[in-house]
């Protein structure tokens, strides 16, 4: 009678499969939580409209450690080089450089993010420079006249095309009139300049651009910043840059903006928070510009701000690039592998 035996079995083969699902669960290790310090997979990350670089320098520093076996420091350094930070326009021709970036962002359906520095006539003053390359004198990368710098924007602007780019246009520029840096008889070329790139990168139907506006440690008065930026070309721009290649937090960085914000009609900024984790240095801030110590990573890469006049959270300066020979630091620019693992090892994002 082959009915009524399937109905007695039927319990038996439910609590049968009840109990080997409980074994198997009990002896079902728990999710590993991850170390302290070991950077998050990128997996789980809110993903970025940025691009990021494989062949940045901690791209090839995490391939080096790995295969030297340094594996938890490589994982922890991924924390730079798994996220998107901004490619200076080298000197000289930019043009190769930003072609297989373009290339590379447009691949991946994400945004270039750019930093166009080599005005000429740029001196330090005594601060370490946006990207550290003109620390210590006359920059190494300024172009050496007016019409060098007006072709090496053009080459910049036709390497990028079409790509969804966007530009942060030369760190301390503006800045640098105020202070007495750049000689009075400098000021009208300058701000021509720059109102002149402005408007060739603007001819590039996708590219976004941001002219630098110095940081609240810099400049206590951002009053002071409204009519050369407006020189400069600042209505035909996308907004300003805050805080590149400084370490104020970013509640500072937001409050200086949205001062120089309203004092511009609202115009939008960005924020550098490469190395802003912990703030600036406390003490001297002549001696907390240059590889100040114990900084981490700040807010990760993202346009998602929560602030309606901040359009990104950007790395414009590439964490781990050192300042300078500061500190024991390499020369000015040189990318620091140490420095960038301590920057990465006390991140909290």
């Amino acid at each position: 009678m082959p009915g009524p035996r399937r109905r007695h079995l039927a319990p038996l083969v439910v609590m049968l499969a009840l109990a080997l699902t409980a074994g198997c669960t009990a002896d079902r290790p728990a999710p590993a939580t991850p170390a302290a310090g070991a950077a998050a997979d990128p997996t789980e990350e809110e993903e970025s409209p940025f691009w990021v670089d494989p062949q940045s320098e901690a791209a090839r520093q995490v391939e080096a450690w790995e295969a030297h076996g340094r594996t938890a420091d490589a994982q922890v350094l991924r924390r730079i080089a798994d996220r998107p930070m901004a490619l200076w326009g080298p000197a000289g021709d930019p043009g190769p450089e930003l072609r297989r970036a373009a290339r590379s962002a447009k691949a991946a359906k994400r945004t270039l993010v750019l930093t166009a520095y080599h005005l000429p006539h740029r001196r330090d003053c005594g601060r370490p420079s946006a990207d550290g390359a003109s620390a210590g004198g006359a920059s190494a990368r300024g172009a050496k006249d007016g019409p060098a710098y007006r072709r090496w924007i053009g080459a910049f602007a036709e390497a990028v095309g079409d790509a969804r780019a966007l530009v942060v246009l030369e760190p301390g520029a503006v800045a640098q009139l105020l202070d007495g840096c750049t000689p009075a008889a400098r000021h009208d070329e300058r701000l021509q300049l720059l109102a002149e790139a402005v408007d060739r990168l603007k001819r590039n139907r996708n590219t976004k651009v941001y002219l630098d506006a110095g940081s609240p440690a810099w400049v206590r008065d951002p009053g002071r910043l409204v009519e050369p930026l407006r020189a400069a070309g600042l209505e035909r721009a996308d907004g300003f840059a805050v805080n590149v290649s400084d370490f104020q937090t970013d509640a500072d960085g937001r409050a200086y903006g949205a001062e120089l914000s309203e004092r511009t009609g609202g115009r939008h900024f960005v924020l550098d928070t490469g190395r802003n984790g912990d703030g600036p240095l406390p003490g001297d801030p002549a001696q907390a510009r240059c590889n100040p110590p114990g900084r981490s990573l700040g807010t990760p890469p993202t346009d998602r701000t929560g602030d309606p006049l901040v359009d990104a959270y950007l790395w414009i300066k590439r964490p781990g690039a050192s300042d300078g020979t500061c500190r024991g630091g390499p020369t000015a620019g040189t990318w620091w592998p140490d420095y960038a693992l301590g920057l990465a090892r006390r991140a909290r994002q």
